[in-house]
């Protein structure tokens, strides 16, 4: 059998590529995926397709970081938006919310509710493609504890750990530990503990959220790994060859000053991700053809490309950048949500990456969101 196993036909042709790219956030992922059902419902409609139709019918590569780790294995293994709402409504405390510490201890070893529900939505195989139940290449980005290292894990048969015959091999580890090491968030759960040689305590390793690592927006990461010769997959660059969508958990940044230890602690996590995710974002407008994007400040501006005269670049114009980019998030500044007829909704509070209370105004942020979505115009030329 190929390694690619019974998707060897797609991937083993030469094609024009898509990749999807989904930021960490905690439940934020929420408003991730009211973004995602607007994409999915365009896209049936523009292809002509019936109520079957995924996203992992179109995408190629589908990666994610911490809660975008969650939403991309289950959009890989074929689900569909609508049943990864419903999953993130019932099983969202488990996963996100605060428990208190006896409750936490409890939660998080192997046989906790979690991993539990983790293995019933994802099943305990592994990532190999050969198992048959992975609809598409699939990414997920952990931090790796023991080596203080990020640890980008894909499921891509021509990468060099991915090699069947090593005793390493990284499709070998089960799906649904792979998706809780993602999702181990630091001072919150314990971390995930994953043996890739049982025979080898060397090869034991400590897992922490991907969140933590650079990569929470992991779209330029996917790039690099699509690309780049050292990962076996080679695919083309070009406006026209490869196409990343990009979508984030929405954003704002934190402002004031830090007064105390306890508030610096609180704050820090969401700075970092903050910051790191507007790096990433830039390097895929420099490196791409942004095609759509909120501006990124007063300096830089949207990155869509301009011609001499100051107009934006006819779409049918090569701008001579290695793939086509969309970026859709959404602005959780008190201006932004006021700009998206939301004023009611309180920043601070919405920003929380942790309470399952936000549940339903998530939802409505990512509703109004996704009103930017035009699938006939950004992903023309796919």
């Amino acid at each position: 059998m190929s390694a690619w196993g019974p998707l060897q036909q797609r991937y083993e042709t030469v094609r024009p590529r898509k990749i999807l790219a989904l930021d960490g956030g905690g439940i934020r992922g929420i408003l991730t995926l009211e973004i995602l059902a607007a994409i999915e419902s365009q896209l049936k409609a523009k292809l002509n397709q019936d109520d079957s139709f995924r996203l992992s019918d179109y995408f190629d590569y589908i990666g994610g970081t911490s809660t975008g780790a969650i939403i991309a294995a289950g959009l890989s293994l074929g689900m569909s938006v609508q049943q990864l709402i419903s999953f993130y409504e019932t099983k969202g405390e488990a996963m996100f919310d605060k428990a208190f510490l006896l409750e936490k201890v409890k939660y998080f070893y192997h046989d906790g509710p979690l991993l539990n529900e983790l293995k019933a939505t994802f099943g305990s195989g592994s990532i190999d493609l050969r198992t048959g139940v992975f609809k598409t290449l699939l990414l997920v980005v952990t931090m790796n504890r023991s080596t203080d290292s990020p640890w980008p894990i894909s499921n891509n048969p021509m990468g060099y750990y991915n090699n069947a015959q090593r005793p390493d091999c990284n499709l070998q580890i089960p799906l649904y530990q792979l998706v809780r090491a993602s999702t181990a968030a630091p001072a919150y759960f314990k971390p995930e503990t994953l043996q890739w040689n049982p025979d080898d305590p060397d090869k034991t390793f400590v897992f922490v959220d991907g969140g933590v690592t650079p990569y929470n927006n992991p779209a330029f990461l996917m790039y690099r790994m699509a690309t780049q010769s050292a990962y076996g997959l080679n695919w083309q660059t070009g406006e026209r060859n490869l196409l990343i969508v990009s979508v984030g958990t929405g954003s704002a940044a934190s402002t004031g000053v830090y007064d105390n230890i306890l508030e610096t602690l609180k704050e820090l996590p969401g700075n970092l991700m903050y910051a790191m995710q507007v790096d990433q974002d830039i390097n895929c407008r420099t490196v791409g053809r942004c095609i759509y994007g909120a501006p990124i400040d007063r300096e830089l501006h949207d990155m869509i490309p301009m011609d001499a005269a100051g107009n934006v670049l006819n779409i049918d114009t090569d701008a001579n950048r290695h793939f086509s980019y969309l970026r859709y998030n959404a602005d959780l500044s008190v201006e932004g949500l006021t700009a998206l007829g939301l004023s009611h909704i309180n920043s601070d509070k919405i920003r929380e990456m942790d309470s399952v209370k936000n549940i339903r105004q998530l939802r409505e942020v990512g509703q109004k969101a996704a009103a930017q979505v035009n699938v006939a115009k950004h992903f023309a030329s796919f």
